[in-house]
């Protein structure tokens, strides 16, 4: 006991050692200052100063990332989310700001829109190769950050505005975007305004035929948790947008179906909704998602029990995949 209390006293205040890191960064020495910020910081969970550990790794993530370096900064980043869990730090709006503030000292930069008119081969593979480093530091770090706020009083799904960053980031910085990924965490966030911002953006710039998949997948996500009421909010707010910008909306029967839909819900009818899955299969089988997010809306809204043709095994199965998708995401 004595031991331990000499430790304690024989550690500095925090401050101290970030000045003095904050030096060492300052002077270019980037790896010496990440084996001391990762050594320091242990000191202090050692002596269960759990607070002041997450002084140096935030101090010392957004320093590193704020000169570029962006590996040293998310393997910071990764230690503070985990000194959250040893301390048993519950969730709240002081910690959401700490970590959003990790979140906007990630760097941002853009790449071509069209990355096969780029004449350099070498700079462009270059600029693919930070974009993708940059891409999975910060996934790595947020989705590290929504596990530790789901299991510490965020909700089951862990924070929305942390996947709402998530989506943002993965959108803005991928060099070939994954409109799975950002449909995924934008549901599981609480802005569909701020979705279809990043919708009307993607329309503008995907490829023929993306558009309304796009568009569709986005609603029949929302559906598929149970949640008309953003479904709705988007789809309204795509078109405003769209409309504003003087843009086109997509004009497909996939386009129809999702409208019929929305509005068959409102009234609570299944003869309808299953009427409706059979007229426009062939646009509902362009994505084979599709069937199975409308599976999931069925039961939501009127209580249909899916016919699982593997029983009891079928439900583990779907239990596991469900695990998987949300550690994939």
């Amino acid at each position: 006991m004595s031991r331990q209390r000499s430790r304690r006293v024989e550690l500095p205040p925090a401050q101290e050692n970030i000045e003095k890191l904050e030096k060492v960064v300052n002077e270019g020495n980037y790896y010496g200052a990440q084996q001391m910020y990762k050594s320091i910081s242990a000191r202090y969970v050692s002596a269960q100063r759990y607070s002041e550990a997450l002084d140096i790794l935030h101090s010392g993530t957004c320093i590193q990332l704020s000169n570029g370096q962006v590996t040293c900064g998310a393997e910071l980043a990764l230690s503070f989310v985990e000194i959250l869990g040893k301390g048993k730090v519950p969730y709240d709006e002081e910690i959401l700001e700490r970590l959003k503030k990790i979140y906007k000292s990630f760097p941002r930069v853009p790449l071509p829109q069209h990355l096969w008119d780029v004449d350099d081969m070498q700079q462009l593979s270059e600029s693919i190769g930070s974009a993708k480093t940059r891409v999975e530091g910060c996934s790595s770090f947020l989705k590290a950050a929504i596990r530790w706020s789901a299991e510490n009083g965020a909700g089951i799904n862990g924070s929305p505005e942390l996947h709402i960053m998530l989506a943002e980031y993965i959108f803005s910085e991928s060099p070939e975007v994954d409109m799975a990924k950002v449909t995924y965490h934008y549901v599981k966030g609480n802005n569909p305004k701020k979705f279809a911002t990043t919708l009307v953006s993607f329309l503008g710039k995907c490829y023929p035929g993306e558009d309304d998949l796009a568009i569709a997948r986005a609603v029949l996500r929302y559906l598929s948790v149970g949640n008309l009421r953003d479904a709705s909010i988007l789809m309204e707010e795509i078109k405003t947008q769209v409309e504003s910008a003087e843009a086109t909306f997509p004009k497909s029967e996939l386009m129809q179906f999702i409208n019929y839909l929305l509005r068959t819900l409102e009234r609570d009818a299944l003869p309808l909704f299953n009427m409706l899955r059979v007229n426009f299969r062939p646009s509902i089988e362009r994505e084979p998602a599709f069937n199975e997010m409308l599976d999931d809306t069925a039961e939501r809204f009127f209580g249909v029990q899916r016919k699982n043709p593997m029983g009891m095994f079928g439900d583990i199965f779907k239990v596991t995949t469900h695990a998987f998708l949300q550690f994939k995401y």
